[in-house]
């Protein structure tokens, strides 16, 4: 498993080999593949995928795009993504389809050593119900992510103390807890006040904060040193993941 509880992980999500090798150089402790241009979590292509997953020392994880909940298509995007090599797989649960059945359906997938992360989209009124229906699938986590990103940050959507509710249900039923969308610096000490295990960012790494273009070395530290405040732990490695 990743991150030991209370201890904040820095995930970057990552367009190409070299955005993910700069991430990692400059302190991203999760190595996240997305296509900005595609989505609130746009899929990149399989072989960019394969390629990261090759390059990387730290552990990667990868969505599989903005789907809606069906077991079939869902199980067969996961299954795609699980064998580029990374080590965990990002499902989204938008509106419509059948989540549980969905989730129910992936605990039951031949994955090897790859985990599943579920997301909850908190600007598509989320059901909270579905953690338990993660838990019991064999998730590892489940992050809060927002869909549009237009439309503010994620502390902007949801209050302080349904995060922290979001945070405290998570890790109740036995999984880690992660938070992201549209995230500046100005949020993190809030944010890490909650306790929660990830915390992801995309737009707040890039130049001008504009998420679809590329990575800036400089705002992966500035993210880093202000994350360094609220944590203490060593370098995180794929065998951590393993674990």
């Amino acid at each position: 498993m990743i991150p030991t509880r209370g201890q904040v992980r820095f995930l970057a999500s990552v367009t190409s080999v070299t955005e993910a090798r700069l991430a990692a150089a400059n302190g991203a402790d999760i190595i996240d593949c997305k296509d900005p241009a595609s989505g609130a979590l746009g899929a990149l292509p399989l072989a960019v995928v394969r390629a990261i997953a090759a390059a990387a020392t730290a552990p990667v994880s990868a969505t599989v795009g903005d789907l809606t909940p069906d077991p079939d298509t869902i199980s067969a995007a996961v299954s795609a993504m699980a064998a580029t090599g990374v080590d965990y797989v990002k499902v989204g649960f938008f509106p419509g389809g059948d989540a549980a059945a969905t989730i129910e359906a992936l605990g039951c997938l031949p994955l090897g050593p790859v985990r599943l992360v579920g997301l909850l989209l908190a600007d598509k009124n989320p059901d909270f119900l579905l953690i338990e229906h993660m838990a019991s699938a064999g998730f590892a986590g489940v992050m809060l992510d927002t869909a549009g990103k237009a439309a503010g940050a994620l502390p902007d959507v949801l209050a302080g103390q349904d995060l922290q509710g979001f945070v405290d249900r998570a890790h109740s039923s036995g999984l880690l807890a992660g938070l992201a969308g549209a995230l500046r610096l100005r949020h993190i000490p809030a944010l890490a006040a909650l306790q929660p295990d990830i915390l992801g960012f995309r737009g707040a790494l890039c130049r001008d904060l504009a998420r679809s273009g590329e990575i800036d070395a400089s705002a992966v530290c500035a993210v880093r040193d202000e994350l360094s405040k609220f944590r203490v732990h060593g370098p995180l490695t794929k065998a951590d993941a393993a674990e």
